[in-house]
Order: C-alpha cells, then structure tokens, then sequence
C-alpha cells in the first residue's frame, strides 16, 4: 500500500474505505460480510475509513466492526457533520455525541462539514458560534483533523478552501467529472495549497464499472492488454500526485483484492500512451447513452412522493446503456413489484431532491423524461394489478 502524508504528518493510505455501501441484509448492514471484507482491507493497508451520520445506521455498522477487529487505534475514522440539520451549537453537539456512540470512540480522526455548498452558508454556521464549538474539539482532541465535503462548481471550492485553514477536503472526482464539479481546477488549487483532498465517487457510482454502455464494455473486451474498467479509472486518479486518498464503496472481498492490488502497482505517471487512448475510447462511448448525471448517492432521498430517484434514473440510463428492455424490466421490478410503488409519475414537482442534489440536476424535470420513457402501458397495467390483487 502507497501512502501520502497530510498536514499533521500522519500517512493515509492511497485508498480509502467508503462504507457507505456495505452490503445490506433484512435492511440493515450484514455485519458478518463486512466484517471479512474490511479485515481484508485492514490486513492489505487500508487505515481511512469514511461514514457519515446521514447515512442510515452506516456509523453504528462501522464502530462494531471495528471494535469485533479490535483495531480502532490502527485505523482513521472520517465522519460529518451534516450542517444542514444543525440550528444551533446545542444541535451540533448532541448530533457529535450521538456519533461518538454510534462509532463507539471518544474521538474523530477527520470531521468533515457534510456538504458544504458555499462561502454563505460557512458564514451562517460561523455565525451560530459553530467555529468555537469546532475549535474546541479541536483543541480538546476529540477532532483530530476538520475538513469539508463538497459538491459544486471549481469556483466556488476554490473559495471555500480559502474560507477557512481547513486540515483537509473532500471531493467528487473521476474521468467523467475532470471538468465539473470541483474538478481538476479545485484538485490543484487546493494541492497548491498543502491541502490532502480525498476524492469520493471514483467510479461514479458503479458507472464506469458494472453499468458502462455495451459498447464501452466492448473496448474492453477487445484491449489487448486486458484492463478493467477500475483499473482504468483508479489507474486515472493514482496518476495524479495531487489526489491524497481515493474512496471506493467496496462490498466484496473481489473488489477489495483488485482495489487494493491497484493501490499497490498505481501511482504518479503510470497512465501510458496506450493508456490515455483506451480512456478517450471509454470516455467517447460513455458521453453516448447517458441521460442524466446521477450517481446514486441517495442526497435527494427520501422523498415524499416515494419516489425512488436514484434508482428510477439508473433504470433511465440503462435504457440507453443497456437496451430499453432491459433499463424497463429493472425498473418494472423496483418501482412496481412492491407494496408501496415508487414510480418516477408520483412526482410532483416539490423541487425538494432537486435542492439537495450535488449534482445541480433538475430532478423533477428528468423524473418527468424518466416516467414518459420508462412507464409503458404494460409497465402501468402490471402495477394496477399489483396493487389490485396484492402481488408484491
């Protein structure tokens, strides 16, 4: 495992754990899968492990693991704050404490503001007397590191990264995102100045893997030098020096060996000629099929519509990715096949999800495309007939 010192001169792994897709069982983390699966990472080098409270019972999951491995002085925990349910010091002190519970630590090795979006809404939180609060933890070392998570335009990072002396930041970063989102822009702005920056959705949400086009999946079938899909796409991110740690959702020990094997051959200048060739190849079939932007974080969840939104654009896009049988019998399945429907046509354009987006995607708009393209008459007469004769 490669590692990269941040400010504090503690070395983070070059890959880092996302746990916020531990694999689920009976709605709640299967704890004896990913157990293996992180004793696997821990063993291969993995010491950064990120969560966050808005991640449904995700912290909980993490500190049982961690305390059945016995190794939480061995790792890093990365957890948020989620600003946006905080009115108050009191509300970000007893959302702090019940993470500390739930992690089952008396501290936060990197504390991030969840989502921040703009300068405004750091000042609204300085305002409230949260930059005392934090430099208390600070000070009392039940926050080791504090950082920021974002999703927005490169400007506007670049500005939040100047707000404050921030010991780290967190952005959204991939082949398809170079040029949106922070992007490459914001990733150098902040290296420049000695910020580490910990990039999440390196595969775009199993897009670049498992849900690529046929006809991107096609040139890697036919590359004579038998690369994957990841390995592209890490290989792309370990390319650059300015990337501190890569988070992967990993949930298989499958993905945590080539994930970890990656991590091990990868690093600054190992994208060849051949390399850059295959990626704009990938990268031209992609910019093809897909419809909307989504990555599946689940931000505009829930909604109140019970609308599934991420999983009503997935369908969407592997209309185009996949074929439409395929995108509609996928979306037949997990929208009408169940008690309580969640098709895309239950919007109603509370604009709600649209607001919480990191990607700035007009949700009720493409719901709106998504239900036209994807619920058919046989799609609504076989949901009548669910609710009707209570086929779920």
């Amino acid at each position: 495992m490669q590692y990269r010192k941040d400010k504090k001169g503690r070395e983070i792994s070059r890959l880092g754990y996302g746990c916020m897709r531990f694999t689920k069982k009976g709605g709640a983390v299967d704890l004896d899968k990913a157990e293996k699966e992180l004793a696997a990472a821990i063993q291969g080098g993995i010491n950064y492990f990120d969560t966050a409270y808005t991640y449904p019972g995700n912290e909980a999951a993490l500190g049982q693991l961690l305390g059945r491995l016995g190794c939480r002085e061995q790792v890093y925990i990365a957890t948020k704050l989620p600003h946006y349910l905080v009115k108050s010091v009191a509300g970000a002190e007893k959302i702090f404490q019940e993470e500390l519970r739930s992690l089952g630590t008396d501290y936060i090795d990197f504390y991030l503001i969840h989502m921040l979006t703009d300068t405004a809404t750091w000042q609204r939180l300085l305002d409230m007397g949260l930059g005392s609060w934090l430099q208390e933890k600070l000070a009392a070392g039940q926050i080791r590191s504090l950082g920021f998570s974002y999703h927005g335009g490169s400007a506007m990072f670049c500005r939040l990264v100047e707000a404050y002396d921030w010991d780290f930041c967190q952005i959204q970063y991939n082949y398809m995102d170079e040029h949106s989102q922070a992007g490459a822009e914001g990733l150098r702005f902040a290296h420049a100045r000695g910020l580490p920056v910990i990039v999440m959705e390196p595969l775009r949400g199993g897009r670049l893997v498992d849900l690529l086009p046929q006809a991107a999946k096609e040139v890697f079938r036919q590359d004579s030098q038998g690369r994957t899909p990841a390995q592209l796409a890490f290989q792309w991110l370990y390319n650059q020096e300015e990337v501190t740690c890569v988070l992967s959702g990993m949930h298989s020990l499958d993905m945590v060996e080539e994930n970890l094997r990656l991590a091990d051959q990868c690093a600054p200048g190992c994208m060849g000629p051949s390399d850059w060739a295959l990626l704009e190849r990938v990268k031209e079939e992609i910019s093809r099929y897909v419809q909307v932007g989504c990555t599946g974080c689940g931000y505009c969840m829930p909604c109140p519509q019970g609308v599934d939104i991420p999983g009503a654009f997935r369908c969407y896009n592997a209309m185009y990715a996949e074929g439409k049988s395929s995108g509609r019998r996928d979306y037949l399945q997990c929208t009408a096949m169940r008690r309580e429907p969640s098709s895309a046509s239950q919007c109603v354009a509370c604009g709600k999800c649209a607001a919480r987006c990191p990607q700035g995607i007009d949700i009720p708009a493409q719901l709106g495309a998504a239900a036209k393209a994807l619920e058919t008459l046989p799609y609504r007469a076989i949901r009548w007939a669910v609710g009707r004769f209570g086929l779920w």
